[in-house]
């Protein structure tokens, strides 16, 4: 018997970012209230003293977790000045994995299924000492692929617009990419990605990365996946859709296929595969027909924009 999950008590811990976007907040807030985990984690960017009305817009977003009305253990871990999207990802994701051996993210922008919670409580189980597993994504970009025959498939690919993961696994992640410059002629890139063709645009991004000429920090969690030879878990349905789409955002300025998609809900019990291996075919379908550009191409476009727009705090 199957069933599509309504809202569930979650058991993991959710980890909550948030900073400027009161609006968004409350709505991620809502599902994450409708799950009414025991541990919840909030991080929080300063504003930035050069922006006129942030300072309220952030306030208004922090206050927000003034709504918490269950058992809940709310934890905090807010800036006192404003760290960019590089470095306040990167060790708020420290802070939580220091506090908690595994958790649940959550972004401001990304308002999840109510099944993706029950989704990743539920993996993050099974494959909670499985070092072969990096991260459990809560994003299927390939609407429209035929049904698959199982719940979820392994990628190389660690989309974050929801996610989970353990704090065994992200000891791989570096926001330096320190290891970059010993591997980045070798075979890394190569073993990872499935058309040749993509090979040079991860070199270009990696290598702007490890220069530190954007503010950003998902990337890394890409190398992180490839260097430690992991995979990340795929579901067979879109389980978040990311709202944050629009000029307020950081990265997501400019719409397309991907902004506010269409979640549909895991049906459970979950169908598992019989072995942990990487779905090539997959990956390879994702590589080649997302959106009207290859996966990388629209990654590449991404870090000229951000090369040309971003000021690295050093």
């Amino acid at each position: 018997m199957t069933d599509i999950c309504s809202f569930n008590v979650t058991e993991s811990p959710v980890a909550f970012f948030i900073f400027n976007r009161p609006e968004t907040t409350a709505r991620v807030f809502e599902r994450i209230a409708a799950a009414r985990p025991r541990r919840l984690l909030v991080v929080a960017d300063a504003p930035r003293p050069d922006r006129p009305g942030e300072a309220e817009r952030c306030d208004q977003a922090r206050r927000m977790i003034e709504r918490v009305d269950w058992d809940c253990e709310v934890l905090r871990n807010f800036a006192d000045s404003n760290l960019g999207c590089r470095q306040r990802l990167s060790s708020g994701l420290d802070w939580v994995f220091d506090t908690v051996e595994r958790a649940i993210i959550l972004e401001d922008d990304c308002l999840p299924d109510p099944s993706f919670f029950r989704f990743c409580d539920e993996l993050l189980d099974r494959y909670r000492d499985d070092e072969r597993v990096l991260m459990i994504s809560g994003n299927n970009f390939l609407s429209g692929s035929p049904p698959p025959q199982h719940s979820y498939h392994f990628s190389r690919y660690p989309h974050i617009w929801g996610w989970a993961s353990w704090r065994r696994a992200w000891r791989h992640y570096d926001v330096a990419l320190q290891q970059w410059p010993q591997v980045r002629n070798g075979r890394l890139v190569r073993e990872s990605v499935i058309h040749r063709r993509v090979v040079r645009h991860w070199r270009r991004i990696f290598d702007a990365v490890h220069a530190g000429q954007i503010d950003t920090w998902d990337y890394q969690l890409t190398f992180a996946c490839w260097i430690s030879r992991t995979f990340s878990i795929a579901p067979s349905t879109n389980l978040v859709s990311n709202i944050g789409f629009g000029v307020e955002a950081t990265h997501t300025v400019a719409g397309g296929p991907l902004a506010g998609m269409r979640t549909t809900p895991m049906v459970f019990p979950l169908r598992h595969p019989p072995i942990v291996a990487h779905d090539r075919v997959a990956d390879a379908h994702e590589e080649a027909v997302l959106g009207p550009e290859s996966l990388v191409r629209r990654a590449w476009r991404r870090v000229r924009r951000l090369l040309r727009t971003t000021t690295v705090s050093r």
